[in-house]
């Protein structure tokens, strides 16, 4: 059913891109026979470049977790009130592009911080994607602003480390392929009568995706022995893939152990000039207010670009103009 649902999407978003590319071309028409149509045209091409990207996002989501709804966690650094309130901003700014994407939010954990702001938050991001996406936000937040809690008025930085895990079903369901098995039959080797010695009862099944092999001989049977072989092979191909799950956790946990304040992934500047950058991709923005206010999708999509092909924000264009 998640498959369809997907794959509606897809066609829904395949037809709503002709139906929009029917319209520009009747509303270019309508221009170059000297109908008044600027204002139209200038909406539906900004809608038209909006829809584009948004499936342009999708498309450079990738790893098998990607598609999962996300877990966030956020920490102030050192700093006290000043850190930890610019943990709740970067809360609330999380929570608000969620209200945006039409993803559901869930709070699981909140400690108020001394003062103001919070000492840390876990909250849970529930949608297709969502793990996907903001992959981008690992890392360390730095904000540098006229402080609101120094008499002062002097200019602080301040940190705040995100980290986002993938939502991973508890259930693991084992798909055994036919195709991806070998069951051999041999005569038995041990003792048990003489129906069982000198008749192909006893099975070896071999997985070969994973290499297990599984075999079993008690059984008179050879139906019974093949049944006691495919319980065996499916407890072994069950714990292969809790072990896996652990090795992808210590991944994840090893990932991190790596956060640290001096390796910020994007600033926040509010003084002495306005400006939001991320490091990794080099998108400067200067609607600051915007961005905190939930508006992340540029940001996003611009590390989304980078992380695929390498490219910064501004490569395009620098080679046109070259």
């Amino acid at each position: 059913m998640q498959e369809r649902k997907r794959l509606e999407e897809h066609i829904a978003n395949d037809d709503r891109i002709r139906g929009m590319t029917d319209d520009l071309d009747t509303l270019f028409e309508l221009a170059r026979e000297g109908e008044k149509v600027q204002g139209d045209l200038e909406r539906d091409m900004k809608s038209y470049g909006e829809l584009l990207e948004r499936l342009e996002t999708a498309m450079l989501l990738s790893g098998e977790n990607a598609s999962r709804s996300a877990i966030m966690t956020i920490h102030p650094g050192a700093g006290g009130t000043e850190s930890q309130d610019w943990a709740e901003m970067l809360l609330r700014m999380y929570l608000r592009w969620a209200e945006r994407e039409k993803f559901q939010t869930v709070i699981t954990d909140r400690l108020e911080g001394e003062g103001a702001g919070i000492k840390s938050a876990t909250f849970e991001v529930n949608g297709d994607n969502a793990y996907g996406m903001l992959q981008s936000e690992i890392g360390v937040h730095r904000l540098v602003r006229i402080s609101p809690f120094d008499a002062n008025a002097r200019r602080h930085t301040s940190f705040a480390s995100v980290f986002v895990y993938p939502q991973v079903d508890d259930e693991i369901k084992i798909d055994i392929k036919l195709d991806d098995l070998r069951i051999d039959t041999f005569r038995s080797s041990g003792a048990g009568g003489q129906h069982v010695n000198m008749t192909d009862s006893a099975v070896r099944i071999t997985h070969f995706p994973t290499g297990i092999v599984v075999q079993c001989q008690n059984e008179r049977s050879q139906h019974k022995n093949r049944d006691s072989a495919m319980k065996q092979l499916r407890a072994r191909l069950y714990e292969h893939e809790m072990e896996k799950k652990r090795e992808e956790t210590r991944k994840t946990e090893d990932s991190k152990l790596e956060i640290n304040f001096g390796s910020q992934i994007r600033n926040y500047v509010l003084a002495p000039y306005r400006l939001v950058k991320d490091l990794r991709s080099k998108l400067a923005l200067g609607d600051v207010d915007r961005v905190l206010d939930g508006d992340l999708d540029p940001l996003i999509h611009a590390w989304l670009v980078w992380r695929k092909t390498g490219k910064i924000a501004g490569d395009d264009k620098d080679e046109s103009q070259e």
